[in-house]
């Protein structure tokens, strides 16, 4: 990363040859927290740093975030298809641009090919999800980072904001009220923990989970699939055979009683400290340095760096790169997987359905629910409980 920023500097120093930039080396998730425990004007936060989407909100009401030029910014990075329409879309709120693309993000599927095979699992084809056995692919769907790959694919609501702000959501609704597909995906849900709950797994267990789904997945395991963020490509490779048995491939590939599984368009963003907004050469300067970081013709080195994959480079740059096979695997899973996810809910009220969907999800294990009707009343009173605190 190191080497990226400085070259990016260097390119911004030789049409600016009067300026300084300045580094400050610490992690993104290290530096927010330094930001929310004190303010912008504090000298340990840097004039440009990096943001995940699902913090825009926050950061926006704590006037953390400089107005930037983003369609300017656009035009001069170039190959944006649509803007508003993709990632930076995401980082306009009421009107004003808060932040520039820098990386998409979302889940894929990663296989182990041996147990596949063993398993009797196709990878070449589409998965359905409800035709697999209960440890052929796991999913800690008790999670909703994950969970939701199966409720998008229903067009389940978890909670939506209406234009004048209004919250709503599918699961306060009867289960007799859900249309026939919403319906289909909680009794597979509903099967699934079924199955592993009878079979003493530790998949509804979210602290155990993780060590079990490892396991499984190693090569000689009962696990051929997982659903994954490519962060978690090298670990996963590791597990099976050293990369020699890891196949990697979109998330649309699985199915979920016929509708392609979908996560959501995320990803990461570059802003500006708020503290600098009235000074217009220093903004000038940052807003020059996102658009060397983002340059696409670096975007495999930037890919090299740091994991990150540019939405308006075409995927024949990557494939037609020095990248490693697996790299380009995941490259290629990551762009397909991205355009068809919808947008990630960004508003700070969605915040507090990850544990209300956890909770919901969870109860089962210790209810023992003989219904998918049962199972759904659980989680329904979980998210009524929810709802009722917006009022």
């Amino acid at each position: 990363m190191a080497f990226v920023l400085s070259t990016a500097a260097e390119r911004v120093l030789a049409k600016n040859p009067d300026s300084t930039i300045d580094f400050i080396q610490t992690g993104s998730f290290d530096h927010l927290d330094v930001l929310d425990s004190t303010d912008v004007t504090n000298e340990d936060i840097a004039d440009v740093f990096a943001i995940p989407a699902d913090r825009i909100y926050g950061l926006t009401q704590n006037e953390v975030l400089a107005e930037i030029d983003a369609k300017s910014m656009a035009a001069h990075v170039g190959d944006f298809d649509n803007y508003d329409a993709g990632l930076g879309g995401n980082f306009k709120i009421d009107g004003h641009y808060l932040a520039f693309p820098m990386n998409i993000e979302t889940l894929i599927n990663f296989a182990n090919k041996a147990n596949a095979e063993t398993n009797g699992i196709d990878l070449s084809s589409t998965i359905e999800f409800t035709e697999l056995k209960y440890q052929d692919m796991l999913v800690p769907v008790f999670n909703a980072w994950f969970g939701v790959a199966m409720t998008n694919a229903a067009g389940i609501e978890l909670l939506g904001m209406d234009e004048s702000g209004g919250l709503f959501t599918d699961m306060t609704k009867d289960f007799s009220e859900l249309s026939q597909a919403k319906q289909d995906v909680f009794t597979a849900l509903f099967n699934y923990w079924k199955a592993h709950d009878e079979a003493g797994t530790d998949l509804w267990d979210k602290d155990a989970t993780w060590g079990y789904m490892d396991a499984e997945f190693t090569t000689g395991g009962k696990n051929a699939v997982r659903l994954e963020g490519p962060w978690s490509a090298n670990g996963l490779s590791e597990k099976a055979s050293n990369g020699d048995e890891l196949e990697i491939f979109p998330i649309n590939q699985v199915t979920i009683n016929g509708n392609p599984l979908a996560h959501w368009k995320g990803g990461w963003g570059l802003g500006v400290n708020a503290r600098i907004e009235d000074d217009k050469d220093k903004m000038l300067l940052a807003q020059a340095m996102i658009e060397e970081l983002v340059n696409t013709e670096f975007a495999v080195d930037l890919f090299k760096a740091t994991g990150k994959i540019l939405e308006n480079v075409d995927p024949a740059v990557y494939e037609a790169s020095d990248l490693s096979d697996m790299d380009k695997k995941i490259v290629a899973a990551v762009i397909e997987s991205y355009q068809d996810a919808p947008a990630r809910p960004l508003f700070t009220e969605w915040g507090s359905v990850w544990e209300t969907w956890e909770n919901g999800l969870l109860s089962w294990s210790a209810v023992k629910p003989a219904t998918v009707q049962e199972a759904y009343a659980e989680v329904k009173a979980s998210f009524e409980a929810m709802m009722t605190n917006f009022q």
